[in-house]
């Protein structure tokens, strides 16, 4: 019998290398350690990679011994507590006059809002710029201002190797996607265990509705983590060379649904989820997003949910000072295609760490919000046509918007598509109504009232 191989399982080359920048990001002092680098993947180069799983492994776990740098400039605690104490002093406060009737509204327009953005850039996602450009351009599309068609010549199709599934005029619902799935994921973990849910209710949860292949990145080394029992307060610092990308910052967007106007309690919900599969930047950008939509509850004015949102993360933090500079480039002036041009020479969008890494991701959902001015459309449209992960950012950016401005007032041709149907590889949620998912929100947080006053 041929061995049983699932490449997405092992560590490869690839990971090595994800790995180097990594520590490299965390400020860590690799000086005395490069040889071994070169020198792994230099085996692994040449001969067969699944000979070299554990001598990978036991490196990385030599790599968390590394000390930081001296002139290293940011400070990232871990603990809940060390990280409270490092938020800034804009805060937003309690809760403004709650009218359940607009609560509901704009949670069903968080959830409206987050498909809609993602299925608008579900289709390219992966793709580069350029070409995400040159297709809307042949296709008159641009500037992007819809959901994406592909009925077009098929020279266009073999040209830009387009996959059909997800176009606009392909589909009936909203697709699957990992950004839905967690936020799904999310529901079902306050539903059966309340707020007051443990890193370890989110870790049986996890196993319990998500097979192992519906995961990616540091959902799934942690899967894997977790199955070979490691404990959740390790899974996410043990042989992850992903700690820091995105999968946390889409995760958490449940977390400010079921606590508007309380971003505290939102964050604390988004760190206990997160912390399990990423630490630092990858935990705060969780938590960034999840106060920014608890505050667009009771806030219109974008710029103002971006700088209350900020206060909710540590202010020396590597992902505070990407958000401060795109804040300063708005109150500087330059332009949407100024501060666009700026993300593409500061991240390099073919370097998946880049590509995929927190920082860069949630500083063009910031753009996206602050270019948006104040329109749903605009809005998703500028944070998908930018590049890099689109469907996570269009989702992000739809469901912040879609909270804000309520579903009453989501535009039809983003909705309407939609058909109120929503796909998910979550246990028990193969095809359900989005009204649905959302009511059960609305009923969640009612519940928790109670929690939110304690």
């Amino acid at each position: 019998m041929d061995e049983f191989k699932i490449y997405w399982l092992y560590f490869t080359e690839d990971d090595i290398n994800i790995e180097k920048q990594q520590i490299v990001d965390e400020g860590k002092d690799i000086y005395e350690i490069q040889d071994e680098f070169d020198s792994l993947v230099k085996k692994i180069k040449h001969q067969e990679f699944l000979e070299y799983q554990e001598e990978i492994g036991l490196f990385f776990d030599k790599l968390q011994k590394l000390p930081l740098r001296k002139d290293f400039q940011f400070f990232e605690p871990i603990s809940f507590d060390e990280v409270k104490k490092e938020w800034g002093q804009f805060y937003f406060g309690s809760m403004k006059e709650v009218n359940d009737k607009k609560i509901k509204d704009k949670i069903y327009g968080g959830w409206f809002g987050r498909c809609a953005g993602c299925l608008l850039g579900k289709p390219i996602e992966g793709w580069k710029r350029e070409k995400i450009i040159n297709f809307l351009k042949e296709t008159g599309q641009f500037p992007l201002k819809h959901y994406m068609r592909s009925d077009f010549s098929s020279d266009i199709t073999e040209k830009y190797k387009i996959s059909k599934n997800c176009f606009i005029n392909n589909i009936e619902n909203m697709v699957e996607d990992d950004d839905l799935n967690y936020t799904v994921l999310a529901l079902t973990l306050v539903e059966k265990y309340g707020y007051n849910f443990t890193p370890i209710d989110f870790s049986k949860n996890l196993l319990e509705k998500i097979p192992i292949l519906r995961t990616c990145t540091a959902e799934r080394v942690v899967y894997k983590n977790l199955v070979n029992l490691k404990s959740p307060e390790i899974s996410a610092f043990f042989r992850n060379p992903y700690r820091e990308w995105i999968g946390a910052q889409i995760r958490t967007d449940f977390y400010g649904y079921i606590n508007p106007g309380e971003p505290e309690k939102a964050v604390e919900l988004a760190y206990k989820d997160a912390s399990v599969t990423h630490i630092k930047n990858g935990v705060y950008g969780a938590m960034f997003i999840s106060a920014m939509i608890s505050i667009a509850f009771f806030e219109d004015d974008v710029e103002k949910i971006v700088k209350y949102g900020l206060n909710y993360i540590p202010q020396k933090s590597r992902l505070a000072e990407g958000i401060k500079e795109i804040l300063d480039y708005k109150e500087k002036g330059l332009s949407y295609e100024e501060v666009s041009n700026i993300i593409h020479k500061k991240w390099d969008e073919k370097n998946p760490h880049h590509w995929c890494h927190v920082i860069s991701n949630a500083q063009i959902v910031t753009i996206g919000l602050l270019w948006g001015n104040g329109d749903f459309g605009e809005s998703i449209c500028k944070a998908v046509s930018i590049g890099f992960d689109t469907d996570c950012n269009g989702a992000t950016v739809g469901s912040i918007m879609g909270v804000k401005i309520g579903k009453k007032n989501l535009p039809e041709k983003w909705i309407k598509p939609l058909n109120n149907k929503i796909e998910t590889g979550v246990t028990g949620f193969s095809k359900v109504k989005i009204t649905d998912l959302a009511k059960k929100t609305f009923e969640i947080y009612k519940k928790g009232e109670h929690h939110r006053k304690s």
